[in-house]
């Protein structure tokens, strides 16, 4: 039955995804699992229905995550040649425009939400706003960036984790993710990934804040 619903859902994906054609594409998957009675009978066509609506959720969903990482690699190479801190940190304004800077507005309202509320310690509502964000735009690097943060400061150092994981999956240059992640990793008594991660991160960013936590090795040049 599973395979034959994805037939049907595959079936009409191709027909343009507007709001407006929700309903025209909700009508064609039913008439389709109303055919599929016959095969398997009465008792299974309100599985089939339930099963079948959700996947038509493309319709109204979070558009497609532009590429933005050529934009971040300039701003980085940037960084790397500034000649002091407060340039890079300028610089650095200028990567946060690019990572908070949401696929669509609806997705942009619940990341300014989220973070209003994280500054405001409201840490339930934050949290409530960021898994909406990653719900509606899963591919969306801040969403779990920012959810992971929130994490970070509640001390629930393993939930951050997953979350940096996901972020950096998303946006592997993504150099505050790495900072974080390396934070959370050595606050989770695993300094030497954490020390590891910190020093990939300064490669791309030396003027990282976190560069002060990295523990010098013999023979090293900080």
């Amino acid at each position: 039955m599973r395979w034959k619903l994805a037939e049907d859902v595959e079936a009409v994906k191709g027909k343009p995804p507007g709001r407006a054609h929700k309903r025209e594409l909700q009508y064609e998957v039913l008439d389709r699992a109303a055919k599929r009675v016959r095969i398997f009978g009465m008792r299974n066509f309100a599985l089939i229905v339930s099963l079948a609506l959700p996947s038509l959720s493309f319709a109204e969903g979070c558009p497609a995550v532009p590429d933005r990482a050529p934009e971040s690699a300039k701003v980085l190479d940037k960084i790397r040649a500034a000649p002091d801190e407060m340039s890079a940190r300028l610089l650095t304004n200028e990567l946060w425009s690019i990572w908070s800077e949401a696929p669509d507005e609806k997705a942009q309202k619940m990341l300014d939400h989220g973070m209003r509320s994280r500054a405001a310690y409201d840490f339930d509502a934050a949290i409530a706003a960021f898994d909406a964000l990653t719900a509606y735009c899963p591919d969306y690097a801040e969403g779990y960036n920012q959810r992971a943060f929130v994490r970070f400061i509640q001390q629930d150092y393993a939930t951050a984790l997953e979350d940096l994981e996901r972020a950096l999956a998303l946006a592997p240059t993504h150099v505050a993710a790495m900072a974080g992640q390396a934070l959370t990793l050595m606050s989770l008594g695993r300094t030497k990934a954490g020390q590891s991660v910190l020093r990939d991160a300064l490669k791309m960013h030396p003027w990282l804040p976190e560069r002060h936590m990295l523990i010098q090795t013999p023979g090293e040049d900080l």
